[in-house]
């Protein structure tokens, strides 16, 4: 097998290609033949220590291919079925091995790559509309970095609840791309706040999406019309300074969430509901998932870099 190890975190450089001997899945696990491994900012806060990890280890979290073997005591699988993950380390790699209960079969309706690229941003879109804020028809909501993976997502879920989407971006071609993937209105970050009160007759909007984080945040909060809900879902541009709940009340009574993807698929059930749901989407064309840039694993540090200077549009995958 070849993976992507880092021994101390560090720049993109760090990560570096190395072989290893298959130890085979132990019970109660599987291992799967990585068709195509998912790129994602939570990758980057690994490598560079933000969120530390034990070292060495191999980045990744997301990705789909085929299962090579199963260990004892696994019914679910059998060695040829497709599957795909939003939560297993170790995915910068060509074999994965992981919990059996941490994967999904996809249907075959739904190509490996696609199913790659939704997993953790799909997961993250579907339940920020459905469960943090349930949009309703005719609402009016703000999405930053709406030409970003989980804002293409979320944009397209929003519009077929009904829902109005205003869309952030930091480039014409960015503002292009939200526009032509459903946004009613894309504005820049520079003072959105007034932006997006001229837009709703000065009410502010019924929920803001937040993945952006420093940068936006007290202007996202001053963006909700009262008793309006945030969801601060990353932090792009950094952590968000500590918060008086004070705060909170001076923007109108508003609700701040901070939300983490494993509590909302916290049990087989819900994991495979979700993933279930996103599937049927794709399938119905009712979802276009834009796998926009592909690399090998040994570009997994280009791929990085391109994250993290704003380059990418859509999904970025590693192709082993």
């Amino acid at each position: 097998m070849r993976a992507i190890i880092v021994k101390q975190p560090g720049p993109a450089e760090v990560m570096k290609l190395h072989g290893g001997e298959d130890p085979g899945p132990p019970p109660g696990q599987i291992s799967v033949r990585v068709l195509a491994s998912g790129v994602n900012f939570i990758d980057v806060y690994h490598r560079n220590g933000q969120y530390p990890l034990p070292t060495p280890f191999t980045p990744g979290l997301e990705g789909a291919g085929t299962v090579a073997a199963v260990g004892e005591g696994v019914d679910e699988f059998q060695p040829g079925d497709q599957v795909s993950w939003s939560n297993v380390p170790g995915s910068y790699a060509d074999l994965v091995i992981g919990e059996a209960g941490k994967f999904v079969s996809v249907p075959d309706r739904v190509a490996p790559e696609t199913a790659a690229a939704v997993m953790l941003q799909g997961l993250t879109a579907h339940y920020l509309c459905n469960d943090v804020y349930q949009v309703g028809e005719g609402d009016t909501v703000l999405i930053h970095a709406a030409a970003g993976g989980v804002g293409l997502l979320l944009t397209q879920m929003v519009k077929l609840k009904g829902g109005r989407v205003i869309g952030t971006a930091g480039s014409d071609s960015k503002a292009d791309l939200a526009r032509s993937n459903g946004c009613d209105e894309v504005i820049g970050y520079q003072d959105f706040t007034s932006r997006v009160r001229e837009l709703t007759d000065e009410e502010g909007v019924s929920a803001v999406f937040d993945g952006v984080g420093r940068a936006t945040f007290d202007g996202s909060l001053d963006s909700l019309r009262p008793r309006g809900t945030m969801a601060l879902f990353g932090q792009a541009s950094g952590a968000v300074p500590p918060v008086d709940p004070q705060r909170l009340n001076s923007a109108g009574s508003v609700c701040l969430w901070r939300p983490n993807l494993a509590d909302f698929i916290s049990t087989a059930e819900e994991y495979r509901r979700r993933a279930g749901e996103l599937f049927d989407m794709i399938s119905h064309n009712d979802l276009v998932v834009r796998v926009n840039h592909r690399y090998s694993l040994k570009e997994a540090a280009q791929a990085h870099k391109d994250l993290e200077q704003r380059k990418t549009t859509g999904k970025a995958i590693l192709i082993p």
